[in-house]
């Protein structure tokens, strides 16, 4: 199955589905929605559309490296970058719930230096990460969000 084509002709349930645990996950204080068994544990991120200046959420699965979180930003391999990581790029200074607990946060890209290990450490989150690589030509960029 070509799971590109399969994501394109299926993004508006995709979509709704994400809008679902969104909202789950905010009504239940993150007890539902943070850590659902078989799968990685995701945090809600909150960003501001880099042209709309609308708020979003997208719920995103994350690893943890000390106080930071790491997050992918794969698109399951699409050719372009996800909307939030343009989004976290144009306005950085934001704010996440991971669980109950909301943080504020200064997103950035992790540095050449950081790249190979923060990548393995998100390939051990989830190893669907290494599928994503191999599908698209792009470098598939980490971000790091920092406390503030």
């Amino acid at each position: 199955m070509d799971y590109l084509s399969w994501a394109d002709r299926n993004w508006p349930l995709l979509r709704r589905a994400m809008g679902g645990h969104t909202a789950i996950y905010r009504a239940t204080g993150g007890l539902i929605g943070h850590r659902i068994p078989g799968f990685a544990p995701s945090l809600l991120l909150d960003h501001v559309g880099a042209k709309s200046g609308k708020p979003r959420t997208s719920p995103l699965v994350y690893g943890v490296d000390g106080e930071n979180l790491v997050l992918v930003a794969s698109k399951g391999g699409y050719p372009k970058n996800p909307a939030w990581y343009h989004n976290l790029m144009a306005h950085p200074d934001t704010t996440v719930q991971v669980g109950s607990r909301r943080r504020a946060v200064h997103a950035r890209s992790a540095t050449p230096e950081e790249r190979d290990r923060l990548w393995a450490l998100m390939v051990g989150v989830y190893r669907g990460y290494e599928d994503y690589r191999r599908r698209t030509d792009r470098q598939i960029p980490l971000v790091v969000l920092e406390p503030r």
